[in-house]
């Protein structure tokens, strides 16, 4: 992914366990967005959190230090996570031991998929496909999109949210 692009990203949790399912978790991935986006590293125009993935429209502005935004995230929240299954949820921690050079345990896949996205059209159809997730069969969590807390559809459908780090993607493509 190159600064200064917008993306359609995609993150998903090491052999799609459904880690992200308590809240504890989405709070831990929204407090690291939360952080780089007032650091001036990303913003934010759509996401989503699911139980095991999370879609996420972004612009990367600068480095984190040597790194790209998106590995800063994928770090700390990592990390967060790591650190609160070990203090917590020991057993679960076993479903993510990876012993590397790099690392002792995965949370996230290695592959996350990113998406340029150059026009107007492709964010508004990626938008709908993430307000809409939610909804689908295979998960049931709102009836409406706007009814699913871990989302930017609120945001969208009334002008209102909790999520203050986001940015009306009109903004960007204007």
């Amino acid at each position: 992914m190159n600064l200064h692009e917008v993306y359609f990203w995609t993150n998903t949790i090491k052999d799609w366990k459904h880690l992200l399912k308590p809240d504890k978790y989405k709070q831990l991935i929204i407090e690291s967005i939360e952080k780089l986006v007032k650091g001036g590293y990303i913003s934010v125009y759509a996401f989503v959190i699911m139980p095991n993935h999370m879609h996420i429209i972004w612009r990367l502005n600068k480095l984190n230090g040597k790194e790209k935004p998106h590995a800063s995230f994928n770090k700390e929240t990592a990390h967060n996570i790591v650190k609160d299954l070990k203090s917590f949820h020991p057993n679960v921690l076993e479903y993510f031991t990876e012993q590397t050079t790099e690392r002792s345990h995965r949370i996230w896949q290695g592959d996350p998929m990113a998406i340029k996205m150059d026009c107007k059209l492709k964010i508004e159809q990626k938008i709908d496909y993430i307000h809409n997730n939610p909804l689908n069969e295979r998960w049931n969590l709102a009836r409406y999109p706007e009814d699913y807390y871990w989302s930017s559809a609120s945001f969208y459908e009334g002008g209102k949210s909790d999520f203050s780090f986001l940015t009306d993607y009109r903004v960007y493509f204007e």
